[in-house]
């Protein structure tokens, strides 16, 4: 291979490798945004199963469908699990194991947990988790923050976006469960619903993005149903499986006085204040920087370009000189 042909590969590769380094993962800076795609809302999806969805579920496969958001559809699965819904439950939860169980994850760990008391005023919310993921492929890694809210006792949902207090490889990202109790069996069976949405920036291989629109809809079911069952299989083999989730030992109750409570209430207030401020100062910060590297980047494409035009053209003079001098 000539000078030009290695250079020109050489130049296209480091271009390529350029946004990379402008959409690095930063546990420490915000998102770009505070979300672009609308989040899902806890609750039944209210999804018509037909004969045709309920024989593909009996046969123990998914079955695809879409749900209605605004104006535009998204995909949902649904899967029907041989578990109990406690027992799929404490599945999807543990995202400390996660990189034992789900697909393409690598690692998976909680970094805050926020126990909230259910309210109408919060829509039941009782508790957000947040927790920071690594997906891998070919190549390349993607990691991500995300910030779930659970609401099983009201809606039986969990729901997601990013935390968008972190940066993350991903564009954008919500997604959705509804686990309830399976109607021909509620006591050792779950019938769940799954949907997710992700944006992916442009860098980001096309295959990457098939995987995480399409196949990684099935592919969720699929590790929750496998894992859940194992885990139910393997209760009932040690005769310590329960169709109801056994009650934990009562931790000791203090009571609080009111003026306490409404304190704390108080600094969480102007925590959260403090924190947004800082969130956009930081957001600030972090446009100023991805501008300066759209600059470096720009630069550093017309030197590599240049230079392949420079060598082209001096291998066109060098070759065009042998062939005269052979003429004479």
């Amino acid at each position: 291979m000539n000078t030009v042909g290695l250079l020109f590969i050489t130049a296209i590769s480091l271009d390529r490798s350029l946004p990379f380094f402008a959409h690095a993962s930063n546990f420490n800076k915000p998102h770009s945004h505070t979300g672009k795609v609308e989040p899902f809302q806890p609750g039944d999806p209210k999804i018509k199963l037909d004969g045709k969805a309920k024989s593909i579920l009996k046969a123990g496969k998914p079955y695809q469908t879409q749900v209605q958001t605004g104006d535009s559809g998204r995909g949902l699965v649904v899967q029907d699990v041989n578990a109990p819904t406690h027992v799929v439950w404490g599945r999807i939860l543990d995202y400390d194991n996660y990189a034992n169980m789900v697909p393409k994850t690598i690692d998976s760990k909680n970094y805050r947990i926020v126990p909230h008391k259910p309210t109408k005023a919060n829509n039941f919310l009782e508790k957000e988790i947040y927790t920071r993921m690594k997906v891998g492929f070919p190549m390349l890694k993607l990691e991500f923050f995300v910030r779930h809210f659970l609401y099983i006792q009201q809606h039986k949902s969990l729901t997601w976006t990013l935390d968008y207090m972190k940066e993350s490889d991903f564009d954008d990202s919500c997604g959705y469960w509804y686990i309830v109790p399976h109607p021909d069996d509620p006591e050792e069976r779950t019938r769940l619903y799954y949907s997710v949405q992700v944006g992916m920036f442009d860098w980001v291989p096309k295959f990457v993005v098939d995987f995480m629109s399409s196949k990684a809809l099935t592919d969720a079911t699929a590790w929750v149903k496998k894992y859940s069952e194992l885990e139910w299989a393997k209760a009932k083999k040690e005769g310590t499986a329960h169709t109801t989730p056994q009650p934990k030992a009562k931790e000791p109750m203090f009571a609080l006085p009111a003026f306490g409570k409404r304190k704390r209430e108080e600094e969480e207030r102007l925590a959260r204040e403090a924190a947004e401020r800082a969130a956009m100062e930081a957001r600030d910060e972090a446009n100023k920087r991805r501008s300066l590297v759209t600059v470096r980047a720009g630069w550093r494409r017309y030197v590599l370009v240049s230079v392949v035009l420079v060598l082209t053209a001096y291998n066109a003079i060098m070759f065009f000189g042998d062939q005269h001098e052979q003429s004479q």
